[in-house]
């Protein structure tokens, strides 16, 4: 039998005393695939009642932990609680951006007229958020826009602060930045001869840049980026950061995630522009939730599904308000969206928000043409693990190896190994069918180098069935 050359790491070949040497090899212990734990980050704005300043990145278990780091009704607080109420078992971490120098917050009035005829309850709707204050007949407009704004301070987790002047009550976003002006605001009131009127949210304008915050976190290894901004220059900024940490060079696989509660046709436009196959916008159209909370929310049921090829078809947004039945997406427009790189919700039984089928906003190559190929977030999410796996794989069998005509077979037998599970687990499929062009090689130009050709058949999503029915008399 020829001989195998055993190597070893700490035992030298030039011992000359006598005894039995031991050493223990633990390059071949593990023989399963690596965990795939969704580590999510969420980045948006503070208030400056939080004691987490900005760019520091934070770890956050609770609703509690987020009012207190970055402070309560902040945009970073919602996201959090939206996040958690989606999957309270999130691995997450926070980072936060100061208010744009140049920003202006986004406000409304609530007026109010004619004195009260009969008692009742005025209900103002701040987002998903309800205030409401009781009216005793007589009450005076000056008196009940002052109650209204007096249970405005008493209720800390609202986006707004209000201020009272006669009978028209000014809400204030406590963010600055365009993002509050989408803001929702409701009233109804069971006043008699009272009448209140809200204006929407507006003037807001210059959110911040992730620009940042996002250097802060390149090498921190965060899977799922949670953007609270859907605008072009954030979009574009984080579709580069996660192309570099996710590049052939840094090797750290991760998606962004961000919300759309306007027009089919606004979000459609955004992700057209941005085509990216690693960002995911999800549409809930004219949602009470903030687009913050939205966004906070996707990304949380991304990272509860660690099955990189598992589709989130039908998976709840849970804690989502679902918006008006006149607001629902037709399938006609879900369709539009699906085509058009923006991933459609839908409200399902129960009155729950749910996915429709998760897509990237990737929709044509370089050349412009239609492409499919990372039409679905799972798809990228696939191809991320299968690289882990192999990495890990060939850095636990080969940490020290010398590289001779030996080597190449032994890495593509690793590599096959990883494969076939990857395959029992049906992350890829056809193994064996492409096993041919499982190909390592040694480079020709540096003599230090293999080079391997892996190919990964992706377990695709069912997200389509056909059936005919055949009538038989």
């Amino acid at each position: 039998m020829a001989s195998k050359n055993i190597a070893f790491s700490s035992i030298p070949s030039s011992i000359r005393k006598p005894g039995k040497y031991f050493e223990f090899n633990t390059a071949l212990a593990v023989r399963t695939l690596p965990g795939n734990l969704q580590k999510t980050l969420i980045m948006g704005q503070r208030t400056a009642a939080g004691t987490v300043l900005a760019n520091v990145l934070t770890d956050v278990f609770s609703d509690t932990d987020a009012a207190t780091y970055f402070g309560y009704g902040s945009m970073l607080h919602l996201m959090v609680r939206a996040a958690l109420r989606a999957n309270p078992y999130l691995a997450l971490s926070v980072i936060a951006l100061d208010d744009d120098a140049a920003s202006l917050a986004a406000a409304s009035t609530v007026t109010v007229t004619g004195t009260a005829s009969t008692a009742g309850v005025v209900t103002l709707g701040i987002g998903a958020q309800q205030v409401q204050i009781a009216v005793n007949s007589g009450d005076l407009p000056a008196t009940i826009a002052s109650a209204l704004a007096t249970q405005i301070g008493k209720q800390p987790d609202l986006p707004v602060t209000a201020t009272v002047l006669a009978g028209v009550v000014t809400l204030t976003a406590k963010n600055k930045g365009a993002l509050g002006n989408s803001i929702k605001i409701s009233v109804t009131s069971t006043v008699g001869t009272t009448t209140v009127v809200a204006t929407a949210f507006a003037g807001g304008a210059t959110d911040p840049q992730l620009t940042t915050v996002l250097p802060t976190v390149f090498s921190a290894g965060h899977n799922i980026l949670v953007s609270p901004y859907n605008d072009a220059t954030n979009l574009t900024s984080l579709r580069t950061h996660l192309d570099s940490v996710a590049g052939p060079m840094e090797q750290r696989g991760a998606i962004g995630v961000c919300g759309f509660v306007s027009t089919l046709s606004t979000a459609t436009t955004a992700a057209l522009a941005n085509n990216s196959g690693r960002i995911s916008g999800i549409l809930v159209p004219n949602a009470s939730d903030l687009v913050c909370e939205v966004a906070a929310s996707y990304g949380a049921v991304c990272a509860s599904e660690e099955d990189p090829a598992r589709p989130l078809n039908t998976v709840p947004l849970t804690g989502l308000t679902p918006p008006p039945m006149a607001n629902w997406l037709s399938r006609t427009e879900q369709e539009n969206a699906l085509y058009n790189g923006i991933t459609p919700a839908e409200v399902g039984p129960g009155g729950v928000v749910q996915i429709v089928r998760a897509i990237t906003m990737y929709t044509v190559n370089a050349s412009g043409i239609p492409d499919i190929s990372l039409l679905d977030l799972t798809t990228i999410r696939t191809l991320d693990y299968v690289r882990k796996a192999a990495r890990e794989r060939i850095a636990l069998r080969f940490p020290r190896e010398k590289l001779s005509e030996r080597t190449a077979p032994k890495v593509r037998s690793e590599l096959l190994d990883v494969l076939t599970k990857l395959e029992e687990l049906e992350i890829v499929e056809n193994v064996a069918a492409n096993a041919a062009g499982l190909l390592v090689e040694r480079d020709l130009q540096d003599p230090n180098r293999l080079d391997a050709k892996i190919p990964a058949d992706v377990v695709n999503g069912l997200h389509v069935f056909a059936g005919r029915i055949d009538l038989l008399l």
